[in-house]
């Protein structure tokens, strides 16, 4: 099947070409990211393939299937980016990647967790320009800590196994109790009891309507003095300004680690360094000495473009056949 496949990197394109040589679909690379004005270059094409910071609402989606597209691949586990009632009118179907090593996300959680608090990258910096000074340093033990953990499917319980490996004591927050994490000693609580008791919150929901700016200045002010924040999900997620706000008091959260911002779209997957930022917030969150922010890469590991690839270009397959599995189709009230 003939796939545009749009928002591509260098790496992606390698680990597709590798999937693709069981699949033989007719793959055609586009590095633009997909909106209303792009979505003509995949005329005659039955199926696109998109990333998380392409925009696929209605008129996109209109544009598409004017244009002969039947197929949306998601090259993501997310969807809050795709009108999904406008696809489902158009006769449009919509297929994910639900799972992709959950561990090379979790294991960037956790990165972000050491390197905030050893402040291994202020440590660095300072080695490289020949200063061995560690006042201001100081971090604390992982082990006998408290990491709350706010969605517990499979990257949330990856994360629960590496953290039980900590020695730390581990609580969630999910409509669903998964019994993998119970088995680890996982405490489930409401959210506010979570964010009080946890000196580490790590995110791992779904955006949604209702999860959105789930950590907010109400939010805030229940959590433990001194706590971090963990956000490799959604930017979204969070509420940036009263997350400012707080790191500005230092009263309750001290240590803001993001792998992913709410405003993303115009600045990741793009080399930014030759140009001035518009982005205030953003900006003023790089000023901070206790924020790390990075770009988007807790996905990027070898295992899981190849994983990404492998299902999404199953996918295509699938509908080719009409076998779809119904876990990677993607419905309105999903």
């Amino acid at each position: 099947m003939r796939m545009a496949v749009f928002s591509t990197q260098e790496f992606e394109r390698q680990s597709f070409d590798e999937a693709n040589a069981r699949f033989n679909q007719e793959l055609i690379y586009f590095g633009e990211n997909l909106h209303r004005a792009t979505a003509p270059l995949a005329a005659e094409c039955p199926a696109i393939c998109a990333f998380v910071n392409d925009k696929l609402d209605g008129p996109t989606l209109s544009a598409l299937a004017a244009g002969g597209t039947r197929l949306v691949a998601l090259r993501s586990a997310g969807y809050n980016h795709v009108d999904l009632a406008s696809a489902e009118k158009l006769k449009m179907t919509v297929m994910r990647v639900p799972a992709y090593s959950p561990q090379a996300v979790a294991e960037h959680a956790v990165a972000l967790m050491l390197t905030l608090n050893r402040n291994i990258h202020r440590a660095y910096n300072r080695v490289r320009e020949g200063n061995f000074d560690l006042c201001g340093l100081v971090g604390f033990d992982m082990a006998g800590k408290t990491v709350g953990i706010v969605g517990t499917g499979k990257i949330g319980a990856a994360l629960a196994r590496i953290m039980k490996g900590f020695d730390c004591r581990l609580v969630g927050y999910d409509t669903y109790k998964n019994p993998d994490c119970l088995a680890l000693g996982m405490k489930y609580s409401d959210l506010p009891s979570l964010l009080a008791e946890s000196d580490i919150v790590s995110l791992h929901c779904p955006l949604t309507p209702e999860t959105t700016h789930l950590i907010n200045d109400k939010s805030i002010s229940l959590m433990k003095r001194g706590s971090m924040l963990i956000n490799t999900a959604r930017g979204a997620l969070i509420d940036t300004r009263a997350v400012i706000d707080a790191l500005k008091t230092r009263d309750r959260l001290w240590y803001l680690g993001i792998d992913v911002y709410e405003e993303e779209g115009p600045l990741f997957f793009t080399d930014l360094s030759s140009t001035i930022i518009q982005d205030d917030v953003f900006a003023r969150l790089t000023t901070f000495p206790n924020v790390v922010v990075t770009g988007h890469q807790g996905f990027l590991t070898r295992e899981a473009l190849a994983q990404i690839a492998e299902i999404t270009l199953g996918n295509v397959s699938d509908f080719e056949t009409g076998r779809q599995k119904s876990e990677n189709v993607v419905r309105p009230g999903h």
